[in-house]
């Protein structure tokens, strides 16, 4: 059986020289083809490069008919060739026409070849081509051959995307080329338009030199590498400054784990001893990782994935490399992730951030409610940008719309900065209506509370106006920490919220974890749908020193004042009642030890669940107060997961149900003599907050930023206009009213900023 003659290193040292060489890009694929031919002991040889539409064009060929090249086009997925393209796979084939996907093309002269060998030309998960040898006799390529031709595709990638042959626009191919303007639509989730400099949180580090001159000293560097990464992850787990344990501890453990596997070593080495140098092995190896697991479609290997990536970062930086954008921070930072926690974006530093951009990020999981509270544009949601990004990219983000515009044109930019500056004038105007009272023009006065979680929330309060804190979620302390905060920091913290909050009433969430918001230090099981599982008060009332624990440290920060505390996820009467057993044990336990404690504790339900609904007359013998959860009581009424795209588009607030919903919820609690509110992203939306009113509610809590224009819509309106107009809308059968109350809204004169 043929052997590759002088082996690979000898292949790449040409390759090299041929690139090197000043000829045109044809010239030297035509010698590349004849090189990699002769020394692959092949017959032919031939390069196919994707064109417009995923259709992979021959562009050279050492073997086949000449004629061809240029004229032969394989659609992804045809052929062999296609095939390849496919599924960024290898094919081996001792009888290449006998195979169910050949397809013939007479105009190559390919009769006569029956072995065949395929690899993917692929950098950075992309298949740019394919590379192919064929030979007259039928055999199987043996597994040194393979690799060779693998090798050889590695580099040519990485030379084809970077222009090292031609400009890669030549192809006619837009998602190849590298500097190509990109728009995104994505979700927006925290408002702003932000005009800045993309940094990657997770950047791909360049690789500049790929081929080795000595693959003995690149196996000595590679060893070292591997051995300095396992000491930093031993170091991890042995520093005591880090207090790793549970989940977290779990992590670095894996991380261990990786590091000291034998077969991702033997694999590193082996692609240094093919020629290549030690990044470039990893680049390799690292790019056949990806795409075996994302074509896996098993989502327990794609999250590991996330790790395997963060592996490889950190041997290419004990390989010496530094990533972009952990260099220098722009003073306009607009930070692009595929997944963030709260914590890693609290570590940049608040004045050269000024935008996020997250591939996957649900609308009120944690990382969006901090870029709110800290005013930073964020947009979510935007499968690809993370690959399409480089550091120092010109980037748009905009928070309204939830669009990114990267490598923008000049009058893109423009148009953008035009919208920035109308938006700085609206927020002039909200300024100019923070002191005036909330009432509407028939005298009915509408408390506007704000949503809070961090101490960098608690300045908005005075900024926009509102009445006070509807809604603390206290959660946030607990899951931007290595660690439990202890009862000291708990009583700190809320002590310290209080008196920021000054006269203004404050209702503190306990905590609501599970679903989307796990600790970093915690130990959590997996389940097939959380958001319906062991989360919020079913954790509290399974472990109830966790809630005892929280609720001491409130009785003490509130001692003299008024305490509001509000327990969410109540299910039933019994549920709430338990919690409150738990709170009144606490309250006689401070009577006991003669401890400070509030003049008054008041206790209220969140209504998230919708059986609690029926139950509100009971439930407001016990309760102080109720407060409507709409982002997860709306989500159940309509079996809809909030955090899928696919189905969130689905269904709109301003539908019939969930007005008739919340109009009952408010009449129940009336005819019980009950206090009802409501929180959630409807609260802050100036034409959904107009119906909310027209359904009786007088209390709403909302992000800060949204306070002034709904404001604006309440000095606008009579309430008791739209309290009869929206009642006689809830009798409709229209997907949406919004269209209906837009109407209204506009012939009254009604002010919707």
């Amino acid at each position: 059986m043929p052997t590759v003659a002088g082996g690979p290193r000898i292949l790449l040292r040409r390759l090299r020289e041929i690139m090197a060489e000043a000829a045109t890009a044809q010239a030297r694929l035509d010698k590349l083809v004849q090189v990699i031919a002769s020394n692959m002991v092949a017959e032919v040889c031939s390069i196919y490069l994707r064109r417009a539409g995923a259709v992979y064009e021959l562009f050279a060929t050492e073997g086949l008919n000449r004629s061809a090249v240029h004229n032969t086009r394989l659609k992804r997925g045809e052929g062999l060739v296609g095939m390849v393209g496919e599924t960024a796979e290898a094919i081996n084939l001792s009888d290449a026409p006998a195979h169910p996907r050949f397809s013939y093309r007479p105009e190559t002269g390919e009769d006569p070849y029956r072995s065949f060998l395929g690899v993917p030309i692929v950098r950075g998960g992309q298949v740019y081509g394919v590379l192919t040898v064929q030979n007259r006799a039928a055999r199987m390529y043996d597994e040194e051959e393979v690799e060779a031709l693998q090798t050889v595709a590695m580099v040519l990638a990485e030379v084809v995307a970077q222009g090292g042959l031609f400009d890669t626009a030549e192809l006619d191919e837009p998602e190849l080329r590298a500097d190509r303007p990109r728009s995104f639509q994505g979700d927006p989730l925290s408002e702003g338009i932000a005009i800045g400099y993309a940094v990657l949180h997770e950047p791909r580090i360049k690789v500049e030199r790929l081929i080795a001159d000595d693959p003995a000293a690149e196996l000595t560097r590679l060893d070292k590498a591997l051995d300095g990464l396992r000491a930093s992850v031993d170091q991890m787990l042995a520093s005591t400054e880090l207090d790793l344990t549970g989940e977290s501890r779990d992590v670095i453990e894996a991380y261990r784990l990786f590091a000291r596997d034998q077969g991702w070593r033997q694999r590193l080495r082996d692609a240094v001893r093919t020629g290549l140098t030690a990044e470039a092995a990893v680049e390799r190896v690292q790019d056949e990782l990806r795409l075996r697991i994302v074509r896996t479609g098993d989502g327990l290997l794609r999250e590991r994935l996330h790790d395997f990536e963060d592996l490889a970062r950190r041997l290419l930086r004990h390989l010496g490399h530094t990533a972009e954008s952990e260099a220098v921070l722009p003073d306009d930072a607009v930070i692009i992730a595929r997944a963030m926690g709260p914590a890693e974006l609290l570590d940049y530093p608040r004045g050269k951030l000024i935008g996020l951009v997250l591939e996957e990020v649900a609308p009120t999981s944690h990382v969006a409610i901090v870029a709110r509270a800290m005013g930073i544009p964020l947009v979510g949601n935007m499968e690809g940008i993370a690959d399409n990004a480089r550091g120092g990219d010109l980037i748009v983000v905009d928070g309204e719309t939830g669009e990114a515009q990267l490598r923008p044109a000049q009058e893109i930019v423009r148009a953008f900065k035009t919208r920035s500056s109308l938006r700085e004038q609206r927020a002039k105007e909200m300024a100019l209506i923070r002191d005036l009272p909330c009432v509407t023009k028939d005298g009915v006065h509408i408390q506007l509370m704000m949503n809070a979680g961090l101490v960098i929330d608690l300045p908005h309060l005075e900024e926009c106006g509102a009445d006070g804190i509807g809604l603390f979620r206290t959660e946030l302390q607990f899951m931007i920490g290595e660690t439990m905060p202890g009862l000291s920091a708990q009583i700190a913290f809320y002590r310290q919220v209080i008196e920021e909050a000054g006269n203004k009433p404050v209702t503190f969430r306990t905590l609501d974890l599970g679903g989307d918001k796990i600790l970093p230090y915690g130990r959590w099981e997996r389940e097939e749908n959380p958001a319906l599982g062991w989360r919020a008060l079913r954790i509290a009332l399974d472990r109830p020193a966790l809630l005892r624990y929280q609720i001491r440290a409130l009785l003490t920060a509130s001692a003299g004042r008024t305490l509001r505390v509000l327990l969410p996820m109540v299910s039933d009467v019994a549920e709430f009642n338990a919690a409150r057993a738990l709170i009144d044990r606490e309250l006689e336990r401070a009577r006991l030890l003669s401890q400070p404690q509030p003049r008054q504790t008041l206790v209220g339900a969140m209504l998230e669940v919708p059986a609690l609904m029926f139950m509100l007359p009971q439930l407001l013998r016990s309760a102080d107060f109720v407060s409507i959860g709409s982002n997860d009581l709306l989500q159940f009424v309509f079996a809809m997961d909030r955090t899928n795209p696919r189905v969130a588009r689905r269904y709109d607030a301003l539908n019939p149900a969930a007005l008739t919903l919340i109009r009952q919820i408010v009449q129940s609690a009336a005819d019980a003599n009950g206090e009802v509110s409501l929180c959630g992203e409807i609260a802050g939306r100036p034409l959904e907050a107009m119906a909310l009113i027209g359904l009786g509610l007088r209390t709403l809590s909302m992000q800060p930023a949204n306070v002034g224009p709904v404001k604006m819509m309440v000095r606008s309106i009579n309430a008791g206009e739209v309290g009869e107009f929206v009642t006689r809308l809830c009798a409709r059968t229209d997907h949406s009213l919004r269209t209906r109350l837009m109407a209204f809204a506009a012939e009254r004169g009604v002010v919707l900023k």
